[in-house]
């Protein structure tokens, strides 16, 4: 049963930057529609349900809603018991983590809609998929005020078919029960053959062609087509496997079975740390518990239906990290050119660098995806970076990516859901983790994806680290088509790019480093996540420090310098290269593999407001590694301040 309209009540929430007004309506008072006032803009998920919200999968998220939004003003059931049907906010609503858990908080807390003049891709869809409204359009403010009963079709103007479908329907659920049922369909992709972007040809590949037969591939799609796309790789990590198992038993009923088990994974790697960093009042809260059972239920769910679990590593007796973050193993050992990947965290664009369409999902459609083994995908339109030159020394990828951010397209938001398709000379001439860079943060613009079109130095890596047989991985190779057409296109001179910083707040404040109005000093410097602690990045902590050995130098005093690994076999690349005594005589803390700080669960968290981190990860959105400030920069970077105090690029 569709709906039709809806008629929306509670009072309009306006999150405004004027901290006073804001403080005025969460006490009860109602503002006037004033289009001239300026509300918050970039509210990532990190700030609707921080990282220790997440330890949650119940309706106990709407008691949380929106309790890390910057100012600190919205408390425990501020939201919950505010009787807010509405909230309102600037550009980029749900930036950042791919968490299902923030739209969920803010629907259990009574929200019907989120209006905002921009909404990020996955944060939108993960909306659809649970019955959160959505608009850009501020003209219903008024018509909701008024009490009028709004039509559903104000709510799916400008969507695909099947997201429009299933926002008639209530959410992904409902609609998957009906489609199931034969009572609706997904109408059918009629594009006819024409030039295709690297990612419309993998998603043409793995096309539902009949969802009876499973036949897969059509001629051709092209963007704003809506459809079904199987899926050769699956993930979840612990954060998210619980609320995804609990989705998928109420969804398909507690017999239901993962659809092949073998090509879905498992991952114990984003709070192997946590017990080290929990502050005593979230431990009081009975958080730590909360947090443990999180492993406990993936376990369960892992045994039960046969899935591969990477989960925590033993040496000398005790546990000492996890085998590997979810990205970096992804690519070590599980993803292939040409794959469609999908996982339940937004930095699965990584996977990108080795020629596949990769991308980040909610639970709710990780939950479809696992009895499915398909997601559905509106095909995404392209910007094409053709990168040129080569870099100066003492720049890398990450400032390649600061600078691509930091241009007007992305941070005006236009950008959104678009893929970013790198290419160009300049792409042949970087290492395949420094390619990983560049495909990791595309979605820090807001990015659909990211995706290299794979080469010989993909298969190369692919050959040494698993054995493939090369001829049958350039069998699976693709390619851009010539002709093929693009959103926008930008030309890099990676020779022009400077060493860049981004500062506190948002991956897009990218600026060189010699723009910094004054010295900083740092108190924590960061080398490490999925983004900073590949092999070329242990390459670049030891070049810097080995230098500042050789100087008589090493990290200054009242800095801390932590260089976490993203997998065991990174680890092991460190220690056959003597980087691990190179680090430990420089005063580097050494920290094995966990997304960690990078979402305030590990050593390098910021514990006061004051503290300054120079981080390698990938954002740097309020309160996501701490209090303190955060501004992001390169290995290189990272590593030359913590010897100097303050952030400074390797001397020469």
């Amino acid at each position: 049963m569709t709906q039709t309209s809806i008629r929306i009540t509670g009072k309009i929430l306006q999150l405004t930057e004027d901290p006073e007004l804001l403080q005025r309506q969460l006490a009860g008072e109602e503002l006037d529609l004033d289009p001239s006032r300026k509300l918050i803009d970039n509210i990532s998920t990190d700030e609707i349900t921080p990282g220790w919200v997440c330890y949650y999968f119940d309706e106990t998220l709407a008691r949380y809603s929106l309790v890390g939004l910057r100012g600190g003003l919205v408390e425990k059931d501020s939201i919950k018991d505010g009787g807010f049907g509405v909230i309102v906010s600037g550009r980029s609503k749900g930036c950042g983590s791919s968490r299902e858990t923030a739209p969920y908080s803010e629907l259990k807390a009574g929200v019907q809609l989120v209006v905002a003049e921009s909404i990020e891709k996955i944060y939108g869809q993960n909306c659809q998929n649970i019955g959160l409204l959505t608009s850009t359009d501020f003209g219903l403010l008024e018509r909701i005020a008024r009490g009028e009963e709004i039509p559903i079709s104000e709510f799916t103007r400008g969507l695909d078919p099947i997201s429009a479908q299933i926002v008639e329907a209530g959410g992904l659920f409902a609609y998957n029960r009906a489609r199931m049922a034969g009572e609706i369909a997904p109408p059918p992709v009629t594009t006819a053959a024409r030039p295709m972007t690297l990612c419309e040809k993998i998603i043409a590949r793995h096309a539902i062609a009949d969802a009876k037969t499973g036949r897969l591939g059509i001629p051709a799609v092209k963007p704003g087509d809506a459809l079904f796309v199987r899926t050769d790789v699956r993930f979840s990590h612990e954060y998210v496997t619980p609320m995804a198992d609990s989705l998928f038993r109420a969804g398909f009923g507690e017999d239901a079975e993962v659809a092949e088990p073998s090509s879905v994974f498992a991952f114990r790697d984003h709070l192997t740390f946590l017990e080290l960093v929990m502050p005593e009042q979230h431990k009081r809260m009975g958080l730590s518990e909360q947090a443990a059972s999180l492993k406990t239920v993936q376990e369960t769910f892992s045994k039960r239906h046969g899935i591969r679990l990477y989960g925590e590593v033993e040496r000398g007796g005790k546990t000492v990290g996890s085998e590997a973050i979810c990205h970096n193993k992804v690519i070590e050992e599980l993803a292939l050119p040409g794959d469609l990947v999908a996982g339940t965290d937004s930095h699965t664009c990584m996977a990108g660098a080795l020629g596949c369409f990769a991308f980040g999902v909610g639970s709710t459609d990780m939950a479809n995806a696992w009895y499915t083994r398909d997601v559905r995908v509106r095909v995404p339109e392209t910007v094409r970076f053709e990168l040129v030159g080569r870099l100066q020394p003492g720049v890398c990828a990450k400032d390649v990516m600061l600078h691509i951010l930091s241009l007007e397209h992305f941070k005006s938001g236009r950008g959104i859901g678009q893929v970013l398709e790198f290419g160009g000379d300049g792409v042949r001439g970087l290492s395949l983790d420094e390619r990983a860079t560049l495909t990791n943060m595309a979605v820090e613009a807001g990015s659909f994806t990211g995706v290299i079109a794979a080469d010989d130095v993909v298969l190369d890596y692919l050959v040494a680290m698993r054995g493939a047989d090369r001829a049958a991985l350039e069998a699976r190779l693709v390619a851009p088509d010539e002709g093929a057409e693009y959103a926008a296109t930008f030309t890099v001179d990676l020779s022009a790019i400077p060493v860049m910083v981004a500062t506190p707040g948002d991956p897009r404040n990218g600026i060189p480093l010699s723009e910094l109005a004054e010295d900083v000093r740092v108190d924590i410097a960061y080398g490490g996540s999925c983004t900073g602690g590949k092999k070329a990045d242990m390459d670049m902590y030891a070049s810097v420090l080995k230098a500042a050995l050789e100087r008589g130098e090493k990290v200054a005093s009242g800095v801390q310098l932590y260089i976490q690994f993203g997998s065991q076999h990174i680890r092991a690349y460190a220690e056959e290269r003597g980087y691990i005594d190179v680090f430990e005589r420089a005063g580097a803390t050494l920290v094995d593999p966990s997304c960690g700080a990078c979402i305030r669960a590990g050593p390098g968290v910021s514990f006061d407001p004051e503290q300054v981190t120079v981080s390698a990860i990938n954002r740097n959105f309020p309160g996501r590694s701490g209090p303190g400030k955060v501004y992001l920069a390169s290995p290189l970077v990272v590593a030359a301040s913590a010897v100097a105090g303050r952030i400074a690029a390797p001397k020469a």
